[in-house]
């Protein structure tokens, strides 16, 4: 090597499954105004199926519009993100979180 150039070697390098970001997102029904969490590699794609009634649990509450999400680079943790965002304290943790968006959004519709 020449001058100060460094050569760094990873002896456990990732599995490349661990470096790709997964996300944990929140789907608004336009339609009935619930949430759904779900989880995916691939944000963009499963927005569209979402939204083209490609997926059984939203397939009739369409359109559905992204109002949160959280990147990961492990998959497992994703997953658990997901879990927890489902259960009663992850609700509470979004209503929290959303709060002000939730209100604008009630306001503009005449709520």
């Amino acid at each position: 090597l020449a001058g100060n150039e460094k050569t760094v070697v990873l002896l456990h390098p990732p599995k490349l499954l661990d470096c790709m970001p997964h996300y944990v997102y929140v789907l608004r029904s336009n339609q009935d105004g619930d949430n759904y969490v779900g989880c995916t590699s691939d944000l963009k794609k499963r927005l569209a199926a979402h939204n083209n009634g490609k997926v059984f649990s939203t397939k009739n509450r369409s359109p559905l519009a992204l109002i949160y999400c959280e990147l990961y680079l492990n998959q497992q943790d994703v997953f658990r993100r997901e879990k927890f965002l489902k259960s009663g304290w992850g609700k509470n943790y979004l209503k929290r979180v959303l709060r002000d968006y939730l209100a604008h959004r009630s306001k503009s519709l005449g709520g």
